[in-house]
């Protein structure tokens, strides 16, 4: 698996606590003297410089650039204060020049050896792999986690088309569970995989469902969701479902589940509604020949009455299901057991409730 590159969400992140820092430094200073004035001014562009390069670009080398550029300054910045002298007034000389140039040098000091550990600890991140180190723990997932693993693994062993494309009975996947062979599968991707796995939940006939990844670079395998959020590995978020055939059908369940949740007429496919990216592309993934000939039969028609509607065409992807990894424990049912505000969703079958991915 690539070892290289580095999640943007994370630095982000971090560029906000940087700004938080450079914020509370300067604020709790007054400025009483051109040199602490001056002083300000560098602690500011010691702050906020690494962060713009991070937001800017990929490389690694960045990273080393902003280390050298922190100590640089921090000797530059300090040495121009201590130039400065305290200012006389008649007889007297005021000790408030002095007393701001001490407080600012030591600012600096703190701001310089925050970012100076922050870019030491971001580099031997990097250097052993970061988030891509991030593992998840497969045989602890609900069924039918372990078994959809064991299936992925077996997939990267098999060579396939390489364009993916539905072309003889060899290109197809597994078709049904292993352990529970009555089960159907089928696999999914329409934006953000949370809401899509509660809507197919509560379609009657669907057994298990389980958010993961898939369609992404045959090289990158086991992924998690940092690197999948990177972009870095070409996955997308997706749900694969375990469906009984006897009580509801591939059509009914890509009509109920999928066409009438995800816009699969676009401008471009390159996300789902606020979810904008190629990890939330959406696409149908088929694991038989027949899955293939109605999931065909229904975009174009959906295409076909869309048609003069704007500059709008099929975006939605129709290739072979390729290994599909699943997502952390996390991921799994999400809403149903809360969401980020701790407000369980139904996940009742035939359940109508307004499914809120982020509210």
């Amino acid at each position: 698996m690539a070892k290289h590159g580095y999640n943007r969400s994370i630095f982000r992140r971090s560029a906000v606590t940087i700004l938080s820092v450079s914020m509370l430094t300067t604020s709790t200073i007054g400025v009483s003297s051109s040199a602490s004035g001056r002083g300000l001014a560098t602690l500011r562009l010691v702050m906020l410089l690494p962060i713009c390069l991070f937001l800017a670009g990929d490389c690694g080398g960045r990273i080393r650039f902003c280390h050298a550029f922190v100590a640089t300054t921090q000797t530059s910045a300090v040495t121009k204060i201590k130039r400065q002298r305290p200012r006389a007034t008649g007889a007297t000389i005021t000790s408030k020049g002095t007393i701001s140039t001490t407080i600012t040098t030591s600012c600096l000091s703190m701001g310089s050896n925050f970012l100076s550990d922050f870019f030491e600890s971001l580099q031997a991140t990097m250097n052993t792999g970061g988030s891509y180190n991030l593992e998840i723990d497969y045989d602890s997932l609900a069924f039918p986690g372990p078994e959809v693993y064991q299936m992925a693994v077996e997939l990267t062993m098999t060579p396939q088309d390489s364009n993916n494309n539905v072309n003889d009975a060899s290109s197809y996947s597994f078709s049904h569970s292993a352990s529970r062979p009555e089960l159907e599968l089928a696999t999914l991707a329409g934006g953000c995989f949370w809401g899509l796995q509660l809507a197919l939940q509560r379609l009657e006939g669907v057994e298990y469902t389980l958010a993961g990844y898939t369609q992404g670079l045959s090289a990158e395998t086991r992924p998690n969701y940092e690197q999948v959020v990177a972009g870095n590995t070409c996955h997308c978020e997706a749900v694969l479902v375990c469906f009984d055939p006897s009580k509801l059908t591939y059509e009914e369940l890509l009509q109920r589940g999928f066409l009438d949740r995800v816009d699969v007429v676009a401008t471009v496919n390159g996300g789902m509604g606020k979810d904008v990216g190629t990890q939330y592309r959406t696409g149908i993934y088929v694991h038989t020949a027949q899955q293939e000939e109605v999931a065909r039969k229904l975009l174009l028609s959906t295409a076909a009455a869309a048609a003069g509607t704007g500059n709008r065409k099929l975006a939605t992807e129709l290739k072979v299901a390729q290994a599909f990894w699943p997502a952390e424990e996390y991921h799994q049912r999400y809403l149903e057991k809360g969401g980020r505000f701790g407000s369980p969703q139904s996940a009742e079958k035939g359940s109508t409730d307004d499914i809120r991915c982020y509210g």
